[in-house]
């Protein structure tokens, strides 16, 4: 059972509720999210301040909290969180205290140097992570399946598939393990959390309803974790959803070219809007209006990486539809197939780089011209204002022209990203192509406003 040491769950943060009020659902799915263990720990509280044994070093980094955070991409908490990096938090480990995982170690992401609880981890290395924590505590046994292959992109879809091959409908284990159609070179961004706001539905594929509250939960298949559990704690995921239906980006922070930015509207309006919606505020101090048509785009449309459009096999359809999750007491929210990937609305984007749902666009430029987009980098995966490209709008890479050999350790292989690789693809999203480069550059301007 020690091959089980994996899982993600899913969330982001609000504000406390004021002084003297009762706090809202969002504000206590917040609460939830930041302080509730919901897992038991994979570690004991030893791996952490060992791990720089497995780093090929011959002393403890002096500054260490900072060390990990860099090795591993993690980001410090901008909540009380025992000392640890946002994404880790300290849980019970059968008789003892460990560490353990929560949603912020994908959910939980930095840009300009500052972290934001439900924005996607573009630079998390999950799999050095495991490997090197579950090291130091002496535990040899490989990890069961890729849980990435290229740093900031995760391996989420095998997750979900390989932990539900160990549970029956009700979800009391079951062994040995169902096959449900494992893959592992799906290769996904995290895509921040406030977009749950306008989307009907959820998941790149749009596969089930976005206001599901199980779904949320189902990284809760620790091994430790029983029925009663999932039973117990469920009413703190419908808190959660409250929440993540609650959530605002981040307002871009430098200075805006409103000209420009009105002239990009436009051009967005005739050219993105059928898919990604539009963005008006209201007069006067009324609502904002906008529109988001929940539209999947089939598949030969887009052209972007079909791997995980295919990665996640109908016999998983099946079992989730059938299980507990996919059984909501309000009615069933079974997984559908879908012809394509869901355009998801554009809101904070300026934030959310790389781009893509296999992260395999750096930079708002290359999404709108494929043919700038590079074939082969590499970044620096810190989050400072140095690391992020104004003009493009999104991450500094560097281009690299030799391809991966395999002979470089494997932790230095991952921090290339190389769209010839499977799952990782830069094709397809051409709409921008036939803009001229100021007509691109005017979108970008607007984009910069969501």
């Amino acid at each position: 059972m020690k091959r089980f040491a994996l899982l993600v769950l899913l969330a982001c943060a609000a504000p406390v509720g004021a002084a003297g009020t009762d706090p809202t659902p969002a504000e206590k799915g917040y609460k939830a999210l930041t302080q509730t263990a919901f897992i038991p720990a994979f570690w004991t509280t030893k791996a952490l301040p060992n791990a720089w044994k497995q780093w090929g070093v011959t002393e403890k980094p002096a500054d260490y909290a900072a060390a990990v955070r860099d090795r591993y991409g993690l980001h410090e908490a901008p909540y009380p969180n025992d000392g640890l990096p946002m994404g880790l938090r300290k849980a019970p480990r059968l008789v003892s205290t460990g560490v353990g995982i929560d949603c912020m170690l994908c959910h939980g992401g930095s840009v300009l140097g500052k972290s934001y609880v439900g924005l996607g981890n573009s630079t998390l290395d999950i799999q050095a992570l495991f490997e090197e924590l579950a090291r130091a505590d002496g535990l040899s046994a490989p990890l069961p399946f890729t849980f990435a292959n290229v740093r900031g992109t995760t391996e989420a879809g095998g997750f979900g598939v390989y932990l539900l091959g160990f549970r029956n409908p009700d979800l009391s284990l079951r062994g040995p393990r169902k096959e449900l159609g494992l893959h592992d070179d799906l290769c996904e961004d995290v895509p921040a959390w406030w977009l749950m706001k306008k989307k009907k539905t959820i998941y790149y594929t749009g596969a089930t309803d976005s206001r599901s509250v199980r779904t949320l939960m189902q990284f809760m298949m620790h091994p430790l974790t029983t029925p009663k559990d999932f039973d117990k704690h469920e009413p703190a995921f419908r808190d959660v959803s409250q929440y993540l239906a609650s959530m605002e980006p981040p307002k871009y922070p430098f200075a805006v070219d409103r000209d420009k930015a009105a002239k990009g509207e436009a051009l967005f309006t005739a050219t993105c809007a059928k898919c990604h919606g539009t963005y008006g505020t209201g007069a006067g101090g009324s609502p904002p209006k906008w529109t988001y048509p929940n539209k999947v785009i089939p598949l030969d449309e887009i052209g972007t990486d079909p791997n995980r459009h295919r990665g996640i096999e109908a016999a998983y359809g099946k079992e989730y539809s059938e299980s507990w999750f996919g059984q909501e007491p309000a009615g069933p929210k079974p997984l559908r197939a879908t012809a394509g990937y869901q355009a998801p609305p554009l809101d904070g984007i300026w934030a959310t780089a790389p781009y893509f749902h296999n992260g395999s666009v750096p930079t708002l430029d290359g999404v709108l011209n494929s043919k700038a987009r590079p074939k082969r980098f590499t970044r620096s995966f810190k989050t400072d204002e140095a690391d992020y490209d104004k003009v493009k709008v999104g991450w500094k890479v560097t281009e690299l022209r030799d391809p991966l050999t395999g002979k470089r350790p494997a932790i230095e292989e991952r921090r290339v990203y190389d769209t010839s690789k499977p799952g990782r693809a830069n094709t397809g999203h051409t709409y921008g192509d036939d803009l001229t480069g100021d007509e691109r550059a005017q979108v970008i301007e607007y984009l910069k406003t969501l």
